[in-house]
């Protein structure tokens, strides 16, 4: 028999609550411990009690770090925004004056002076849309490519220490092979030059 569906809600009672509290955290640690092990992820978690005390976990770079991390992206994201959003509202108010100005009883009115000037205001916004959109994917192409390299570097480390290792482990093979025990390998190493050529 399965276990029962909790009901997603605020459990009245107090003691009931610190229980599932305490077991629940606990779980959620774990959880978060796991995933930045098994998938190399940063994380952080911040959990308040209803009594307002801390507690918190994060992976090995460490909370400040990953916090300060997550300011900056969020930073970085809503200067972005900003800017698409001052250009969209700029191009929208744009569109509005058009279409305000070429509606059916105004449109008799417009001389080909207006409609011209109506015609250089949409190109340039039209091109400072483009030129905003271009630059939006050069940056993005650029943190790749800073990313790309940090990585290369990374992983050329990596191999530099593998391969040093490796020889590192075969040198010391060298040493030891044929010897079953390091005590008959000292031994040996006693006995006399010229009993070991016989």
């Amino acid at each position: 028999m399965g276990r029962r569906k909790v009901q997603m809600k605020r459990i009245e009672d107090k003691s009931s609550r610190q229980v599932t509290f305490s077991k629940r955290r606990s779980g959620l640690i774990k959880k978060a411990r796991e995933l930045s092990v098994l998938c190399d992820v940063e994380i952080a978690l911040v959990i308040f009690s209803s009594r307002g005390r801390l507690y918190e976990f994060s992976s090995a770079d460490g909370l400040t770090k990953i916090l300060e991390r997550y300011r900056c992206h969020y930073e970085q994201e809503s200067e972005a925004s900003k800017d698409v959003n001052e250009s969209l509202r700029s191009h929208t108010e744009l569109l509005h004056i058009v279409q305000s100005q070429l509606e059916e009883p105004n449109v008799v009115k417009q001389s080909v002076m207006d409609l011209e000037k109506l015609e250089k205001q949409l190109d340039m916004a039209l091109s400072e849309t483009r030129s905003r959109k271009t630059q939006l994917m050069m940056e993005s192409v650029m943190t790749l490519q800073e990313k790309e390299k940090l990585l290369r570097a990374e992983n050329e480390l990596l191999e530099r220490e593998i391969a040093a290792m490796e020889k590192n482990e075969d040198e010391g093979n060298e040493v030891v092979i044929g010897f079953s025990n390091h005590q008959h390998l000292g031994n040996l190493r006693q006995q006399p030059t010229l009993s070991l050529l016989q």
